[in-house]
């Protein structure tokens, strides 16, 4: 199973949408965002895969951005969270909180998904592998990543 995985869209919608059909495009089957939407209408532009929401330190409208989620058959995982997909376990959070960081860490989940640097990263913390997918906004490159959950491999793509 190929997971997308998108952080840091700061109401960027027109940037979400070309971001979501290069994910769609290279075989994208679920898509993770982790934060920072800033509002509701990313979320429906997100909502063209099966998708899992968390908020960020920008989302200041988090009764509208549940209520996007919702509306459009997503997941919210509120400021973070767990994913069960192709066996693996995954965590996702934004990044900006290092106890919330902290408590998923502790629970040994496969894959920790997180943003807020708004740059790309793949670290490991024991069992746990760290992505961050980059950001749509404020970046030197507008990235987003494709994590093939069977093979354990990583891409990073870029929207133009």
């Amino acid at each position: 199973m190929k997971l997308g995985i998108i952080a840091d869209t700061h109401d960027q919608v027109a940037r979400t949408a070309r971001a979501v059909a290069v994910l769609k495009a290279e075989g994208a089957e679920a898509l993770v965002h982790c934060g920072d939407l800033t509002g509701p209408e990313v979320v429906f532009e997100c909502g063209a895969l099966p998708a899992y929401f968390v908020l960020g330190n920008n989302d200041y409208d988090e009764v509208g951005i549940r209520a996007a989620v919702e509306a459009m058959g997503g997941v919210f995982l509120g400021k973070g969270g767990f994913v069960g997909l192709a066996g693996r376990r995954i965590g996702v959070t934004h990044g900006d909180s290092a106890a919330e960081v902290g408590r998923l860490l502790a629970a040994g989940p496969d894959y920790l998904l997180y943003g807020h640097s708004h740059e790309p990263a793949d670290d490991r913390d024991g069992p746990t592998r760290l992505i961050n997918p980059g950001a749509l906004h404020r970046a030197r490159a507008w990235t987003v990543a494709l994590l093939d959950l069977r093979a354990d491999a990583l891409r990073y793509l870029a929207v133009r």
